[in-house]
């Protein structure tokens, strides 16, 4: 590596969330504050909330099913050409 042209590298950086969790990780600057982590992330939680204004999920959802009722068609059969 060359020197004095790369950054700074903190081995024990701290990270601090909106949501009081701190922990620490190696990076480039000392203090890293974050809006969200795995403590309070909706997918991590099981808190995960599906917001559906337009009514879209029910659709789909219709359309979904319509689509299963429907029975499948005969197949073609072939001309021969002579």
């Amino acid at each position: 590596m060359k020197k004095e042209i790369h950054p700074q590298y903190h081995q024990k950086a701290k990270v601090q969330c909106a949501c009081g969790a701190h922990f620490t990780v190696g990076s480039t600057k000392p203090e890293i504050k974050i809006e969200i982590c795995g403590n309070c992330h909706p997918f991590y939680t099981g808190k995960e909330k599906m917001i559906d204004t337009m009514g879209r999920i029910e659709r789909f959802k219709a359309r979904s099913a319509k689509k299963k009722e429907i029975t499948p068609k005969k197949p073609r059969i072939k001309k021969s050409s002579k």
